[in-house]
């Protein structure tokens, strides 16, 4: 027999699982082409677009990492908010109708698919490169998300990491593999509310639950001066001034990252985006501002002074929320609260299994391997596909699990979301911007990007002197700047040709 808690929990579960399989059966019933199965049909409205964006380009990131980041850095997290804030208002309001426009005059429905149209060489090399570097990139950045489903199942119900990770990828692929894109826009509409309203609420009730009639800021300032100083830690300037910088230029990834702007693809019309981006902007804003006050509250109501935070909150600050909604709320609504954990997580999965199965069955089956492919035997291989690249995805986070036992949630994260953001941006935004781009220079651009990201972090990180600079900045604002300087270069040596 259950404890009572427990069975609450899986109660609670059973029925956000039971609608998302539910979301994936009827949204079946409008896939009859690979478009359908990828793109939506190109039929979709601004809410569903701008709420799947969101909780696509969040992940689990922003309810267990940027509440942790919060609980560690202090106000200097804040620096986040404003670089998401702002990367998502440049792509919303600056390059999602120019995108959509472009891809609606090629019929693109793929990111690869835009990139050959746009530079028309008559070749295939720009689609084979963007393919292979999406589907590897991708399936790692999956491997990251199955594991952090697996810790989240076991740290928040006690079930065997192995056994989470496991049900966790079922469920995913229960809904995607008969929905396919729609499933995906569909379901992450839903995960999206719930994680808005999860993450809102909870400030204002956990100052509420405050009842020591101590100031807040006074509070965080007795644990640590560092974390009521915007600046963060003051004690080197130009440290300081990485860290702020690696902060805020998390929101790069915004700019063009492909499981992103296939949204763009997939709404009915610019109008829609018009709509959207207002949406968009709000849903950032007010999750982003308050996962970062979770961590600063969390910080404040479960740590004192001379006491180690990750002790009591976990690795990084990660366990900031779970230790919030456990020590506030009845049974019953952390059993909620676990299953919005859980749909920032799937939220992104679906996403991007999604995205790198478009890119082999759509940019290497149909368009180089066999061009002559009837919808419906593309539409079933597209399926099988999908399946296939989610069971190596879920074999990586498994064996990292066995081989890295110690790792934190997204330690290898690194290699998804700025793998993909520093491979793919520079080159849509140059696309976009810059009429003398030739396919010499995305290429460039590119290859840069992509082997930028391992580099920075395996090889400049480590160098005496200079590596903790370059750790406190990350990896994407270096590898993103190369990237475009790679690509104007290569377009200067080697211009289009008429």
């Amino acid at each position: 027999m259950l404890p009572e808690g427990l069975l609450t929990k899986f109660i609670v579960l059973g029925l956000y699982f039971a609608i998302l399989v539910i979301i994936g059966v009827v949204a079946s019933k409008r896939v009859k082409g690979v478009s359908d199965f990828y793109v939506g049909g190109k039929k979709l409205g601004y809410w569903a677009v701008a709420f799947s964006a969101r909780a696509t380009g969040e992940s689990g990131w922003l309810l267990l990492g940027l509440t942790g980041m919060g609980a560690i850095a202090g106000f200097s997290a804040y620096w986040v908010v404003l670089g998401e804030v702002l990367g998502v208002g440049i792509s919303w309001f600056f390059m999602a109708k120019r995108f959509k426009r472009a891809t609606d005059k090629y019929d693109s429905i793929t990111v690869p698919d835009y990139l050959e149209s746009h530079f028309n060489t008559g070749r295939k090399t720009i689609r084979k490169v963007a393919a292979t570097a999406l589907s590897l990139f991708v399936v790692i950045y999956v491997s990251s998300q199955i594991d952090a489903t697996g810790k989240a199942f076991e740290s928040l119900l006690g079930i065997n990491y192995f056994t989470g990770a496991i049900v966790g990828f079922i469920i995913v692929m229960a809904y995607v593999y008969i929905g396919g894109f729609l499933a995906a826009v569909w379901s992450d509409f839903f995960q999206g509310i719930l994680m808005f309203f999860g993450l809102v609420c909870l400030p204002f009730i956990a100052w509420l639950s405050i009842d020591d009639g101590g100031s807040i800021v006074n509070g965080l300032t007795q644990i640590d001066p560092n974390l009521t100083s915007i600046w963060g830690d003051t004690s080197s300037p130009l440290l300081t001034v990485f860290t702020i910088l690696g902060f805020a230029m998390i929101g790069l990834g915004f700019l063009g990252s492909p499981q992103i702007y296939v949204r763009f693809m997939s709404v009915k019309n610019e109008a829609e985006i018009d709509k959207g981006k207002w949406v968009a902007i709000l849903f950032t804003l007010l999750t982003d501002f308050a996962a970062v006050t979770i961590g600063l509250l969390g910080r404040y109501l479960f740590t004192s002074v001379g006491q180690d935070p990750e002790a009591v909150l976990g690795t990084a600050g990660e366990g900031v929320l779970i230790v919030m909604i456990e020590n506030i709320f009845p049974i019953v609504i952390v059993a909620i609260y676990i299953a919005i954990v859980l749909s920032a997580i799937m939220s992104t999965i679906d996403s991007l299994i999604v995205v790198a199965s478009s890119a082999l069955s759509r940019d290497f089956y149909q368009k180089i391997i066999n061009p002559e492919v009837e919808q419906k035997k593309l539409t079933r291989i597209s399926r099988l596909i999908t399946l296939a690249l989610a069971v190596v995805a879920l074999i990586i986070a498994l064996s990292v699990a066995i081989l890295s036992p110690d790792r934190t949630i997204f330690w290898f994260v690194i290699f998804g979301w700025s793998g993909i953001a520093a491979t793919f941006c520079p080159v849509i935004i140059l696309s976009l911007f810059w009429k003398p781009y030739s396919e010499k220079g995305a290429l460039a651009s590119m290859i840069t990007g992509f082997l930028c990201v391992p580099i920075f972090k395996f090889i400049v990180q480590s160098i005496d002197g200079v590596g903790i600079y370059f750790e406190k900045l990350d990896v994407l604002a270096p590898s993103f700047l190369l990237s475009i300087i790679a690509g104007i270069i290569f377009t200067k040596l080697y211009p289009k040709t008429s």
